[in-house]
């Protein structure tokens, strides 16, 4: 079964507003004017509520949950989630983590005009990515808690089979000074997707680039001062199927083995991957065990400096990062134990909405054992 979706993907320039969302508060508008409210702002309204929240809270955002109070560092605001629900009431979604290094999902509803909002509920949705409770959309497009154990699939977020949707790229150029050159990746039609392009509308000399080694399509830009602020928008159409493992060709001797910059060879990786897959017999109960090691050791935090880059060597001192983090570290592990792994990026397509916003990239990785490559998502 297939879901047509309009998926826009925006980058630098975030715009998002999704479908109205029942509120707890039955609050109605007064008769004067009502503010026109964009992500933006609600984006500034929940991050000047966590800010004084930490400022009172001598460093920390302190919530009251499961009978005890957490004591939260701000992660990330869901920016692709951000929702205006009517006159004067909103709702954000958050990511913060405790001191422990769990990561909680909060959702927020506020109500208010552009700076000056406040928060009218806060509830404990996730723990590492585990639902407490899940969005239930009604057919008056409005929204409620619904228990996870009466929750479908696709509630959950998975859709198995095929889905289809438009997918939209927005970008906004930044101020250039002189001749400047820009790539932007394209996707590309392959066994598990059907990719239309349906028009490209960009500044500046423009020329699609195929690279040799992995067959990866880059839309190239030659731009100048004029093309300052301008758009570049891409429109295309996918058919999607469900990727599981699949056959292929055996990579060629050292291919997805080799050291590269930030997945370098370093004894330290060998010295770990040995421990973990010490008295696993076969490549894929090894991959699977390297596997748990960075699902176990890693946290999904964004805090300092280094995180986001795909460096292995941080990631494995650090123990925390995002997905590119985890997914290096687990191909630096893989590699040293001569399995085959290489890195996939795209986005994410949530299932639970048939139209919004992706605001950024995900990434995954595979391994290559027994005449097949096994997608891993960690």
């Amino acid at each position: 079964m297939s879901w047509p979706k309009k998926i826009p993907v925006v980058v630098l320039l975030c715009t998002l507003i999704i479908g109205c969302t029942k509120s707890p508060d039955n609050e109605k508008p007064t008769s004067r004017t009502v503010p026109n409210v964009v992500t933006q702002d609600i984006q500034a309204g929940i991050e000047h509520h966590i800010e004084e929240q930490i400022r009172l809270g001598n460093g920390y955002f302190k919530l009251p949950f499961a009978e005890k109070e957490l004591h939260l560092k701000l992660v990330r605001v869901h920016t692709e989630y951000l929702a205006n629900l009517g006159p004067r009431r909103h709702f954000a979604c958050v990511d913060l983590a405790s001191t422990d290094g769990n990561v909680y999902d909060v959702d927020f509803f506020l109500s208010g005009d552009p700076n000056a909002m406040t928060v009218t509920e806060t509830t404990v949705h996730k723990i590492n990515g585990q639902p407490l409770y899940v969005w239930k959309q009604n057919a008056d497009k409005t929204w409620e808690h619904s228990p996870v154990e009466q929750a479908s699939p696709r509630s959950l977020g998975v859709i198995t089979g095929r889905d289809a949707f438009e997918f939209l790229y927005r970008a906004k150029l930044p101020d250039i000074t002189g001749a400047a050159h820009m790539w932007i990746p394209l996707p590309s039609t392959d066994a598990f997707q059907t990719v239309d392009i349906k028009s490209i509308e960009a500044p500046g000399q423009q020329k699609i680039l195929t690279d040799r080694e992995h067959g990866n399509r880059v839309l190239f830009l030659a731009l100048g001062a004029q093309d300052s602020g301008r758009f570049v928008t891409i429109r295309c159409d996918v058919q999607r199927v469900e990727k599981t493992v699949y056959d292929a060709q055996a990579p060629t001797a050292g291919q997805y083995l080799a050291p590269e910059r930030l997945v370098p060879a370093d004894p330290k990786f060998s010295s770990i991957a040995e421990e973990v897959i010490e008295g696993k017999k076969t490549n894929l109960v090894r991959a699977r065990a390297l596997y748990d090691h960075v699902s176990d050791r890693m946290r999904y935090i964004k805090f300092g400096t280094g995180w986001g880059q795909g460096d292995a060597v941080y990631a494995c001192d650090a123990g925390t990062g995002n997905c590119t983090d985890f997914h290096a570290y687990f191909i630096a592990l893989c590699r040293a134990v001569k399995i085959p792994a290489r890195f996939a990026i795209g986005a994410a397509v949530p299932s639970q909405r048939d139209s919004g916003g992706v605001d950024g990239y995900h990434c995954w990785a595979e391994f290559y054992t027994d005449g097949q490559w096994w997608p891993v998502d960690i």
